[in-house]
């Protein structure tokens, strides 16, 4: 018999539940005897004990719905190790639900947090293995996350509804993409969607050349410009100021986000109308799309692959169109950011478009 537990943590996206279902048809078509447990709401079922036994029926239909049917919150890794308000031991805790259910492994999907929790209860002895979940493409190890192509469809078609109303008007638009650390998201949007700027959290900007492409543009008969931001892009000035430095700032701000700031420099700088545009939870929402059921199908039939070998501690990556186990210890903790100079970069400055630098 073997016991497997199921849980989605962190922010949700597109593809959960494909992913899920990959698990559980790879095992059910290869075991006589399979017991199925979600935890419910990320990390939060597994602390207090918050789990349904699931049935194949639970299954049925999930490769195009979006989401988690098993729900989903954040559990920062840094207050894992801190007892709640009620005095309890989170991780002793885990740890205790996993043995009372006896479970053979458990199957985790998540991004950075979760993969870093999920390194944490192998360290402690329990049997894991991680699945790549985030529209951020941020997790290091593998080639693609799953939700990313999904979140890139959403943005690249916000962008390419916002060309048509922009070229209406002769207006600036920003359209502003999910991403806090890493610029993938906005990166691969920005290009499919045609973009004429394209502002990164590892690219720091300069206003004055982001306004000067603008102006650039303006002087050649183009009548809009469109800026693709990520919601975490920084100014060169900005960047040079210590992290409690810019907290403070941030704090203070009397903009909701760095895009709202930027139209304000723009429009002070030029004098043309500036809109900002926020897809926001949009670009994690919907189903996913044909690229991300494919991927959750081969990652989670080789989550099944590696749990019928008993082989446990690994994410399950995929690296040069080929899964792969990699050791959780390799890559927890680490980020994978877009390289400034890399080739996709180089290929886009080479066509025009700008990244503020």
């Amino acid at each position: 018999m073997k016991r497997i537990g199921l849980l989605t943590s962190g922010g949700d996206c597109q593809a959960l539940n494909a992913a899920m279902r990959g698990v559980v048809k790879g095992l059910s078509r290869n075991l006589d005897e399979l017991e199925v447990y979600g935890f419910l709401n990320g990390y939060k079922g597994l602390i207090y004990g918050d789990y349904r036994l699931l049935s194949s029926g639970d299954f049925s239909g999930l490769l195009t719905k979006g989401g988690t049917i098993l729900g989903s919150s954040r559990q920062p890794f840094k207050k894992m190790r801190i007892p709640d308000e009620k005095g309890l031991d989170k991780v002793e805790a885990m740890k205790q639900t996993y043995h009372k259910l006896n479970l053979s492994c458990i199957v985790i999907l998540g991004g950075n947090g979760t993969q870093k929790t999920a390194n944490l209860l192998r360290e402690e002895g329990l049997n894991v293995i991680h699945l790549p979940k985030t529209i951020d493409n941020d997790i290091y190890g593998t080639d693609v996350t799953f939700g990313f192509q999904s979140a890139i469809n959403i943005a690249t078609d916000a962008i390419d509804c916002i060309h048509t109303t922009a070229a209406s008007h002769n207006r600036v638009f920003i359209v502003e993409v999910m991403g806090h650390k890493v610029g993938w998201l906005t990166l691969y949007a920005g290009i499919a969607g045609g973009a004429d700027i394209i502002l990164l959290p590892e690219i720091p900007y300069d206003v004055d050349k982001v306004i000067r492409a603008i102006n650039k543009r303006t002087k050649a008969g183009k009548g809009f410009t469109i800026l693709a931001v990520a919601e975490g892009a920084i100014s060169q000035k900005d960047a040079k100021l210590s992290k409690k430095e810019y907290k403070e700032k941030v704090a203070k701000r009397k903009y909701p986000s760095v895009s709202y700031e930027l139209a304000a420099q723009i429009m002070e700088a030029t004098g043309v109308e500036v809109r900002v545009t926020v897809p926001g939870h949009t670009q994690r929402g919907g189903s996913p799309c044909p690229y991300d059921r494919i991927l959750c199908t081969r990652l989670g039939s080789a989550a099944a692959k590696a749990i019928l070998d008993e082989d446990y501690g690994y994410m399950i990556a995929m690296v040069n169109g080929k899964t792969k186990r990699i050791p959780l210890e390799q890559v927890a903790g680490k980020l994978k950011t877009v390289d400034p100079d890399c080739q996709m970069i180089q290929e886009a400055k080479r066509i025009g478009i700008s990244f503020g630098v």
